[in-house]
């Protein structure tokens, strides 16, 4: 094998808890974490050319190694003694800077791909260590389907699959610092609490209702003082007949869960239009079940 074609899922947070400050500046979190069908694309060839070859279809995204595609691919040539190179190529759809991972998840694609590409015989442990040296989120990323995540995010305990819906997900033409975010968080402010362990268990019901019920992400409060579009969004979305609505990440982005493709359909053609949002997409949850 020559070529390898692979998807890079992003992923939304249905409960998000900062539980605490650690003392290399990262936070300590509790998180529901889900992936779903929306995907960049990657294509990874190889070469006998040595070297990194990174192309993509938006020309202002960097192709060198402040690149996470890149550097996964540099990290596997390393590692495994890879001879030659790769060519790359990315087309992205997930937004950037958009609380969905989409960084984090072409980087664990890449890391996927290339282990396919060239047969090693590396568990996915291993590999989400050398993940976890590149970003929080790509442990996951690697695993995929729906976990409850701890620490900086890398402490990964699958969970059984999410009930099957309908997912909106709008980002407003705003980009969010993450670190900004965090550094603005206030334990002190914080009303309410997602209350993790129901959720798991609705979600080994199955119960979507449930879990709407239960979605809190102590995060949205910081964000939605700097950007109320964001409490704009999610309200339009329920009055569009979405089971519930929230904020994923740092944000900015929204996601709304529906019950038909219909009614998810109206709600994206009401919000684009009222809210002039471009990176506007309807998909659904993705269950890992042995896909790429």
């Amino acid at each position: 094998m020559d070529r390898i074609n692979i998807f890079a899922r992003a992923k939304i947070n249905t409960a998000l808890d900062v539980v605490g400050k650690r003392e290399d500046g990262y936070h300590d979190l509790r998180m529901i974490m889900q992936t779903v069908n929306l995907c960049d694309n990657i294509t990874i060839s190889k070469s006998k050319e040595k070297g990194i070859r990174l192309q993509s279809n938006l020309s202002w995204l960097p192709c060198d190694s402040r690149n996470l595609v890149y550097r996964a691919a540099q990290e596997m040539i390393d590692a495994c003694g890879i001879k030659g190179g790769v060519d790359i190529e990315l087309k992205k759809r997930i937004p950037a800077a958009a609380g969905l991972a989409g960084g984090s998840a072409d980087c664990a694609a890449t890391l996927i791909g290339m282990r396919s590409l060239y047969g090693i015989n590396m568990p996915n442990e291993q590999l989400m260590k050398i993940g976890e040296s590149l970003g929080a989120d790509v442990p996951f990323c690697i695993m995929r389907g729906t976990a409850l995540a701890e620490g900086k995010g890398e402490i990964l305990t699958p969970l059984p699959p999410f009930p099957d819906t309908f997912v909106l997900l709008a980002k407003p033409p705003i980009n969010v610092s993450t670190p900004v975010i965090f550094k603005e968080f206030s334990q002190a402010e914080v009303k309410e609490r997602p209350d993790i362990e129901k959720m798991i268990a609705y979600i080994k019901q199955g119960d979507l209702k449930g879990i709407c019920e239960t979605m809190c992400n102590v995060l949205e409060t910081v964000t939605v003082n700097k950007y109320p579009v964001i409490s704009d969004i999610k309200r339009s979305m329920m009055e569009y007949g979405a089971d519930g609505s929230m904020m994923s990440g740092s944000g900015p982005t929204v996601f709304g869960f529906y019950d038909s493709y219909e009614k998810g359909l109206e709600a994206l053609k009401f919000i684009r239009s009222r809210y002039h949002i471009k990176e506007i997409h309807l998909t659904t949850v993705f269950n890992n079940k042995g896909k790429m």
